[in-house]
């Protein structure tokens, strides 16, 4: 329903995070102190990845180039989201100014659809690697490697951007209250004066193809990946190469947690499910990324245990290829 604006022309909106309505303020601490041990563990872990394949030369490839591009947006999307909900929860500080507001919401939803293609882009590399082993150094060399992560940014950058145009000329009251822990484009734009339906459809369309097209991709990717490695006659091999994607695989909880967390403004939940589906998204790529690639991968281990004891034991040996 279109609400009626009372505020002056002349001065900017000010937007207020409600935060989670429901949560009670006796549990504030402890979502704080569980929201706060997540955001190092991202920035942590992902910070350590990025160092790790920098400083390693035989980390040099290109698997793992799209995994610190990985790990960069990881590092970004926190900084740009979660340490906000931090602030609301601990200091109550609710408040964010017009242009903060649509900054943290390009940023959001553009970091969110370039994750969405860079595993796209990790999946096809997969795929050459297993499917295509001969060809793989002529297929994958440098200058490919950064031209599809380049892609996968910039394409991805720019989608959200008609929509977060749009919604900034959308008229608003003096103060806005945004029943959301950051400035997500859909909350905003059901905070508006003005019609909201075009913005609604726009964003929800864009909400559906960014988590589905992606994994669309991905899946025709692990298709292949999967015929090829049932034809494998080694055992051992298999092993391998079914280890190799089972990060990646895991990292495909990604995608479902985007559908959940946008569906819900079309289906008929409660307000508090679509928050937190956004929330949990928000979180749990992230910390998910960094387990993954540093628990599961021996590669970056090796690297980070070099690193921390550079004269340790088990460190003169080469890493896995």
């Amino acid at each position: 329903m279109e609400a009626t604006c009372n505020g002056s022309k002349d001065s900017s909106p000010v937007f207020y995070l409600v935060g989670i309505p429901s949560l009670l303020e006796s549990l504030f601490l402890l979502v704080f102190l569980i929201f706060l041990l997540i955001s190092l563990l991202i920035l942590v872990g992902n910070t350590l990845i990025l160092v790790a394949v920098v400083a390693e030369p035989r980390l040099h490839k290109p698997m793992y180039f799209f995994l610190i591009n990985l790990s960069a947006l990881d590092i970004l999307f926190t900084t740009s989201t979660v340490l906000k909900m931090l602030s609301l929860l601990f200091l109550g500080d609710h408040y964010l100014g017009f242009s903060a507001c649509f900054l943290q919401m390009y940023l959001f939803h553009g970091l969110n659809c370039s994750e969405a293609f860079i595993l796209v882009v990790m999946a096809y590399d997969h795929y050459v690697a297993i499917c295509r082993p001969l060809h793989y150094l002529v297929l994958m060399t440098p200058q490919t490697s950064a031209a599809l992560a380049a892609s996968a940014w910039l394409t991805a950058l720019l989608l959200p951007t008609p929509a977060v145009l749009q919604t900034f000329h959308m008229a608003f009251d003096n103060t806005v209250h945004i029943y959301h822990c950051f400035c997500d484009h859909l909350a905003a734009v059901q905070a508006s004066c003005s019609d909201t339906t075009p913005q609604t459809f726009m964003g929800f369309c864009i909400a559906v193809v960014v988590p589905f097209l992606p994994l669309l991709l991905v899946l025709l990717s692990y298709a292949h990946i999967l015929a090829s490695v049932l034809r494998i006659s080694s055992r051992e091999g298999r092993s391998k190469a079914f280890s190799t994607c089972s990060s990646h695989l895991l990292a495909g909880t990604y995608y479902s947690s985007i559908a959940i967390a946008y569906v819900a403004y079309r289906a008929d939940l409660p307000l508090d499910f679509h928050i937190m589906g956004n929330v949990v998204h928000a979180i749990l790529a992230p910390v998910l990324n960094a387990l993954i690639y540093t628990l599961r991968n021996k590669d970056v281990k090796a690297a980070i245990t070099k690193m921390a004891c550079p004269q340790g034991p088990g460190n003169s040996g080469t890493l896995d290829t």
